[in-house]
């Protein structure tokens, strides 16, 4: 019999990177970990002796989906007991327990748990979910910063690129968000531990990590002597006890864009891809929220932004149907995507989250209104990622190559489009290659698949 662990991840790629950190720890002690994902296809599997989820909670259908795999695992892994962890798990554990009596629960502040748990197991093989719970919930030890960064991996199974996680929680009480909840204040990775995980990479041959948080923009991390790093100061020393890693940043909040980090941000290692935290472009709906920066803001980190990098991968967040949102204070919104020209939107209408502030706000804005505001938001995505993609036709881009499929290679490049290719040769999935942007397939990005343009094989780098 194998002793298979499966894993299952929602939400961002902060919870993934967590999940590889996770199924790293299990294949060091020998398991078989197997990240692929579940569906109603997955043929029943009794060699599975553990299946863990990492849920999130930003949105009421995060936590449906969530249920939906639990039960699904429950049913396709019989001899298994279903870890639910993450989110979701810190903020309703009790609840998600009365699914089935196989479920025991891991709160996200004990996440870190999920690297000892292999050895419980190995000492413990006749093991159940009563005594797997009753080992969780007898660990007393407080979490602390370490805890939060523990999941560390130099080896993912499910990414081309590395990342790293250096900072975790968030100071901010947006009116909406459930994440400050269940992951607490922020916390951050020292700076020489940050250097230490860069450096055995770079050592490996990785040509990309992404630096990973809940909010990167409250890195504050300390040095040997005890100085506070901010993002800027972290990025500045890492660029300079580095030789040829380079560095892509998952998300950042606009106020926190400054002349002084974008002098950093101009670095050649660092990736010209950014995604900004914005949710709004109307000041009154921004204040509901408890945003900590108004949208003129926006629009300076925009500037900024494309003055440090040449035409720029800009992304953002927006939440449609915020309640009371009016019909001016989404004009508002559409008037900022129309100046600033976002090569993507990831558009998400208003959920309602107990123990938020917003929970309680009125008026609602009927789901009629939420879907026709996402609609507008998520063409104009396409037509502006079709319009950056084709700004790009004919240049040359540096790109991670990922996988293949049906006889075409995909890949990433350095400013975060996802081509694909033919060659003729063997390439090594992470390994970096020089691709040249033939033209977008806005089929592909309207139906959500993985590549969005074609391109032509250049050569290899490495």
């Amino acid at each position: 019999m194998k002793n298979i662990i499966h894993f299952e991840t929602l939400g961002c790629r902060l919870n993934q990177d967590e999940t590889e950190g996770a199924a790293h720890s299990f294949s060091e002690k020998g398991f078989v970990t197997d990240l692929k994902g579940i569906s109603a296809k997955t043929e029943t599997n009794e060699d599975v002796i553990l299946a863990v989820i990492n849920t999130c909670t930003v949105t009421t259908k995060a936590e449906q989906k969530a249920r939906r795999l639990i039960r699904l695992m429950l049913q396709k892994y019989p001899q298994s007991v279903v870890l639910v962890s993450g989110c979701y798990a810190e903020l309703d554990g009790e609840e998600i327990k009365k699914i089935d009596p196989r479920i025991c629960i891991l709160s996200g502040t004990k996440k870190f748990l999920l690297k000892m748990i292999p050895d419980y197991i190995i000492q413990n093989n006749q093991f159940d979910s009563v005594t797997l719970q009753s080992f969780i919930d007898g660990y007393k030890k407080s979490a602390s910063v370490i805890d939060s960064f523990t999941l560390f991996t130099p080896v993912f199974s499910q990414h081309s690129r590395a990342s790293i996680k250096i900072q975790d929680g968030c100071n901010n009480n947006c009116s909406f968000c459930r994440i400050h909840l269940a992951r607490g204040k922020s916390v951050s990775l020292d700076v020489e531990e940050v250097l230490n995980r860069v450096m055995i990479l770079e050592n490996q041959g990785t040509g990309e990590v992404v630096f990973t948080g809940v909010n990167l923009s409250q890195y504050a991390g300390k040095n040997r002597e005890g100085k506070i790093f901010s993002f800027k100061d972290l990025l500045d020393f890492l660029l300079e006890k580095t030789n040829r890693i380079k560095f892509r940043i998952s998300s950042f909040y606009p106020q926190h864009i400054t002349e002084e980090l974008c002098c950093v941000l101009k670095h050649e290692r660092v990736q010209p891809s950014f995604h900004l935290s914005i949710q709004s472009g109307s000041d009154r709906i921004l204040n509901l929220m408890n945003r900590p920066y108004e949208s003129s803001e926006v629009y300076k980190a925009v500037e900024l932004l494309r003055k440090s990098k040449k035409n720029p991968f800009i992304s953002c967040d927006i939440i449609a149907g915020f309640p009371s949102e009016s019909e001016d204070d989404f004009e508002q919104t559409k008037k900022m995507c129309s100046n600033l020209h976002f090569a993507w939107v990831h558009a998400f209408p208003f959920s309602d989250r107990p123990g938020t502030a917003a929970f309680d706000m009125k008026p609602k804005i009927p789901e009629r209104i939420k879907d026709e505001r996402v609609k507008w938001l998520s063409d104009y995505s396409v037509d502006e990622k079709v319009k950056f993609i084709d700004s790009c036709r004919g240049l040359e881009f540096v790109a991670t190559v990922e996988r293949k499929r049906f006889a075409r290679w995909t890949c990433v490049t350095s400013n975060f489009l996802h081509a694909e290719f033919e060659c003729s040769g063997i390439l090594e999935k992470g390994s970096q290659v020089v691709v040249r942007i033939c033209e977008p397939l806005k089929d592909n990005i309207i139906s959500g698949k993985e590549t969005e343009c074609s391109a032509v094989f250049v050569k290899a780098l490495n």
